[in-house]
């Protein structure tokens, strides 16, 4: 249970050095301004470290390469901000629940207007037959 705490708290750490970072401090074009930190889960041993991210606008691949090409540099602010015996290894991963966040949203206004719209049919069928 300690552990796991612990863990977390260093998930945490992690993420607010990444993201300050991404704010202001990896100056490669092919980072674009909305990228953002979404979750950073780490390992038990303290060995990885996966940082979500999510891309929204531009090329999604090559800011992922931008990011993969900067993670040495990362990993030496982080063990400057965090304080570990051994850094972990960061790798990137996209993070894609905004996206099917927002597909599911779609489906469900979808069924919903369908089942407005059956309703709405249904209910005037009703009012025809109460007429007769």
């Amino acid at each position: 249970m300690a552990s796991y705490n612990r863990t977390k708290r260093i998930a945490e750490e992690i993420r607010k050095v990444v993201s300050t970072m991404l704010i202001s401090g990896i100056k490669d074009p092919r980072i674009t301004s909305m990228v953002s930190v979404t979750d950073v889960e780490v390992t038990n041993d303290l060995s990885y470290a996966y940082v979500y991210v999510s891309i929204l606008g531009g090329d999604e691949e090559s800011t992922l390469l931008g990011l993969r090409s900067a993670v040495n540099y990362i990993r030496r602010e982080v063990s400057r901000n965090v304080k570990l015996r051994h850094t972990p290894q960061i790798i990137f991963k996209v993070d894609d629940s905004i996206k099917k966040g927002m597909y599911m949203s779609d489906l469900i206004k979808k069924v919903n207007a369908t089942n407005s719209q059956e309703t709405q049919e249904t209910q005037e069928i009703e009012d025809e037959n109460y007429d007769d």
